[in-house]
């Protein structure tokens, strides 16, 4: 998955929401750029915060910027971009450029932290992400170390609570996604209770969501594993207790916050 992952006409949507072309003016003085960093942070979506700038410039944008794409960084530190622009240029594209910047590299430093807890045990994002920049979301946390759940519902379905309760039972809430005839891809199961676990290891379940289970009920599951099934945890798992759910036969950690509301990263953009 590529960081640049916006159309220029989307670069367009975002910079005339913040009427940021008004007054460019290609005979300002050329201006060269620093970016200060000012948090402990991993950097990514280079690509976007210079597609900024390519899309109001309406050329490309020679740079070697990208090697620092999930790179960490120690505050302070500074990058010299390697590149000038008009100072009209810059000053329209900077607070949309570090706006993505700070959004991708937020969602990036708290993966890195996560993935490096949990490992081996591969750490998931969900579909609880912003709507309009998922892909740019979901691109952040793999960059970072993180693994994709599913982008969107026809990628894996799901089976959760909401379904059951609407058709009255497990048995029938897996019939109705089963009637999609979705070969390839086998179904996923969000389970409330061990009494669910054995209902989903009758109908031959693979992929199952122990959705909330305290530690004690993990460890009574996977007592109850089959060898070609796979465990995923998930519910109110954080990078403080992440420890507590390296438990062998656990597969995944899916973890919602990370793209929701990550810890945000300090970054600025000055002149010269």
């Amino acid at each position: 998955m590529d960081s640049a992952i916006f159309s220029n006409q989307d670069i367009w949507a975002f910079l005339k929401e913040d009427e940021a072309f008004f007054s460019l003016n290609p005979k300002d003085k050329l201006c060269s750029g620093i970016l200060k960093i000012k948090s402990n942070l991993v950097l990514s979506g280079i690509k976007t915060f210079i597609q900024v700038f390519e899309v109001l410039l309406e050329k490309e944008i020679k740079s070697e910027l990208i090697q620092y794409e999930g790179r960490e960084f120690q505050a302070p530190e500074t990058i010299e971009l390697d590149f000038k622009l008009p100072w009209s240029y810059f000053i329209a594209g900077e607070r949309l450029a570090l706006n993505l910047l700070h959004r991708s590299s937020a969602i990036s430093t708290e993966t890195k932290k996560l993935a490096q807890a949990a490992y081996p045990i591969k750490v998931l994002n969900t579909r609880k992400t912003t709507p309009g920049i998922r892909s740019f979301e979901h691109y952040a946390f793999q960059v970072a170390g993180g693994y994709n759940h599913r982008f969107n519902q026809r990628d894996a379905f799901m089976v959760k609570d909401n379904h059951k309760k609407y058709f009255g039972s497990l048995e029938k809430a897996i019939t109705f996604f089963e009637d999609k005839k979705q070969f390839y891809t086998p179904l996923v199961v969000e389970i409330h209770s061990l009494d669910e676990l054995e209902v989903a290891r009758k109908l031959k379940i693979k992929h199952v969501m122990l959705d909330n289970f305290s530690i004690e009920e993990i460890k009574s599951a996977i007592k109850r594993k089959d060898w070609d099934v796979t465990y995923e945890v998930s519910g109110g798992i954080r990078l403080e207790n992440i420890h507590d759910y390296k438990i062998e036969g656990v597969d995944a950690i899916s973890v919602g916050k990370v793209t929701q509301f990550p810890e945000a990263v300090d970054i600025s953009l000055k002149y010269e």
